[in-house]
């Protein structure tokens, strides 16, 4: 579904370089839940823009349904963001001044596919999230968890290939952000949506098939979710694994 192979990236800053990506290797499949963790700095945001086709790559391969991302004209990119990528951002990303139904259904809008069929698709993703009530208020009527399940909503209007978050929970309490990420999770289980999803958040993580840790450019270990294994017991595996690659970094 998803496959990065060897990415590098480089930022200049006057004339210094700044290699904050060094041969990233990763693969997401249909219907998985995977999450990226890593200290700031360690290239987490740099890798979804990468992905997201926000800002170009130097070297290396990201390929998506098949279809490798490099090279693409905006015209083209323009059109993988809107169809085949789903957005969930930590501020939520709705506009003011639509309904939440307006907001979830706005991806089409921009396709010019906004008819009958998309509706119905609307209603069915808010009763899945259970936003059926407030799809006719507005994002300044409710509340946090309620903006950001209407934005896994918008997708996933379109039933893109991946939805890539951007610490989906970090503007939320904690029973809000269960929520969010029980839609994560319905999503996956009956939609068979794919999340690829940056958080700092060891207990969101925790819920994920995979894990992948990050550090100073590079993936320092991934982690998956044995069968028999409880969330919390994967939670105290992932919490472990974080310590020892603060250690590890501390030793470099």
């Amino acid at each position: 579904m998803l496959y990065v192979k060897n990415l590098h990236k480089t930022y200049q800053v006057g004339t210094t370089r700044y290699e904050v990506l060094k041969g990233v290797d990763l693969s997401v499949s249909q219907g998985e839940f995977v999450a990226v963790m890593g200290p700031s700095g360690s290239g987490k945001s740099t890798l979804l823009n990468c992905i997201s086709c926000y800002i170009p790559f130097d070297e290396g391969t990201i390929t998506l349904g098949g279809q490798q991302l490099a090279g693409l004209d905006e015209t083209r990119l323009a059109r993988i963001r809107n169809e085949k990528l789903g957005f969930v951002f930590q501020d939520f990303m709705l506009l003011d001044g639509l309904s939440v139904r307006e907001n979830i259904l706005l991806p089409k809008v921009i396709a010019g596919k906004a008819d009958r069929k998309a509706e119905e698709e609307t209603e069915s993703l808010a009763q899945l999230f259970g936003i059926t009530h407030i799809l006719d208020k507005y994002p300044a009527e409710i509340s946090g968890g309620e903006r950001q399940r209407t934005a896994v909503a918008r997708a996933l209007i379109n039933q893109p290939l991946v939805i890539l978050a951007d610490e989906p929970t970090g503007n939320l309490d904690s029973r809000s952000s269960r929520a969010v990420i029980d839609a994560f999770l319905a999503s996956r289980d009956q939609l068979n949506a794919t999340i690829f999803m940056v958080t700092h958040d060891s207990i969101s993580a925790s819920f994920c098939d995979k894990v992948i840790l990050l550090q100073d450019g590079q993936v320092w270990k991934t982690m998956e979710r044995r069968d028999e294994q409880t969330r919390l017991e994967f939670q105290d595996r992932l919490l472990a694994a974080i310590k020892d690659m603060s250690k590890d970094g501390e030793e470099r």
